[in-house]
């Protein structure tokens, strides 16, 4: 038996326990320290139930809002995925996709914010916007905002020499021509598949002399000559019948780190000008894109100008150029050189920040 003086606090009720195989000095010692540690887990508990007792109704339902509302929105958020490149397997596998005339994608949509003309066009802008916002964040919305707001303005006062037809962004440092380094990356990238892209076009241009313009080619308007393109992705839609007939070509846009994908700006096709043909001057629609022309075929004679500079292209060299500045296109070589061939595609503009990038994404979507 352990014989506890009765003066020792909280332990009178201990005097009858029976601790075997102890000594009475540990058993104690044992005995104090649990004791004490019940009663503080006690008093811990009371004192929670008690400060929730004594907490605010209105602020304890605010609280319980907002983790509601924060758990929505991740759940939310989380829903939406990035659209990804279509694999070229189920391209092979899919059904053809609606809307395709002749291998080439028309604009079905009067809300088209690439074609539209409108003057509502602006505040379609600043809705997606707006959406955009309430999706994600305002952060870094500031120039878009900023160049939303006085499209108007920015598109009526600038100078002749660069005047996009759809969307101006403002503060990005405009230059006619880039340099290779601009997006590195994927200059070197398409250039080392120069041949990969060169055999994929000669293998689609040997349908040409059995038919006038064969499937999955456009014609385009030129005062002389002839201008015809064979698009893999047109206005941000890829293009699935001509992508089968380019499978290593469309697989490497994938692997292009700043190629323009997802909105209307972007685009990936070959060019083709025959001799004698002239693309007379126009602007492109917008600032926030540079336009890589890889050389295929580049006979003499052929040259491009932008913002009154010209410059020749070089097979298996990439020309880097702002397409919202005036530019025209020139072929001006005989029937025996052959045509200029360029595979053409559109990359983002150096300066745009990767959240401005996801933003124009979602507010130039196709069919948005």
């Amino acid at each position: 038996m352990v014989c506890v003086p009765s003066g020792s606090p909280r332990t009178d009720q201990l005097t009858s326990l029976r601790i075997p195989n102890s000594s009475p000095k540990m058993s104690l010692e044992w005995l104090v320290a649990w004791s004490w540690s019940l009663d503080g887990l006690r008093d811990c508990i009371a004192t929670g139930i008690q400060s929730v007792r004594d907490c605010d109704t209105t602020a304890a339902v605010t609280v319980a809002c907002l983790l509601v509302l924060f758990v929505w929105y991740c759940y939310h958020v989380g829903r939406e995925q990035p659209r990804p490149y279509v694999s070229v397997n189920a391209l092979m596998q899919g059904p053809e996709a609606t809307g395709l005339q002749n291998g080439f994608v028309y604009c079905q949509s009067p809300e088209c914010v690439r074609c539209s003309r409108s003057e509502g066009l602006n505040q379609k802008l600043y809705h997606n916007l707006q959406e955009y916002a309430k999706r994600y964040s305002w952060s870094g919305m500031g120039r878009i905002h900023k160049g939303i707001r006085e499209q108007g303005r920015y598109l009526s006062s600038r100078p002749s020499i660069q005047k996009p037809e759809v969307f101006f962004l403002p503060d990005l440092p405009t230059s006619p021509y880039f340099a290779r380094d601009a997006q590195k990356h994927d200059v070197e990238l398409l250039e080392r598949n120069f041949q990969t892209i060169l055999c994929e076009f000669e293998a689609l241009y040997k349908a040409f002399p059995n038919c006038s313009l064969p499937q999955g080619w456009k014609m385009n308007s030129t005062p002389s000559g002839e201008w015809v393109t064979f698009y893999l992705v047109n206005q941000g839609v890829c293009v699935p019948r001509n992508c089968r007939k380019c499978p290593r070509t469309y697989r490497l846009l994938g692997s292009l780190r700043t190629c323009i994908g997802n909105n209307v700006f972007g685009n990936a096709c070959i060019s083709v000008l025959s001799p004698g043909t002239v693309i007379t001057e126009h602007y492109g629609p917008t600032n926030i894109r540079i336009r890589c022309h890889l050389g295929l075929k580049t006979p003499s004679g052929c040259e491009l100008v932008v913002g009154g500079e010209p410059q020749c292209w070089a097979e298996g060299r990439c020309l880097l150029f702002d397409d919202s500045f005036l530019h025209a296109a020139f072929h001006e070589g005989s029937a025996e050189d052959g045509p200029r061939v360029v595979f053409m595609v559109d990359l983002w503009h150096p300066n745009v920040a990767a959240a401005e990038r996801q933003a124009l994404d979602f507010i130039f979507a196709p069919g948005r």
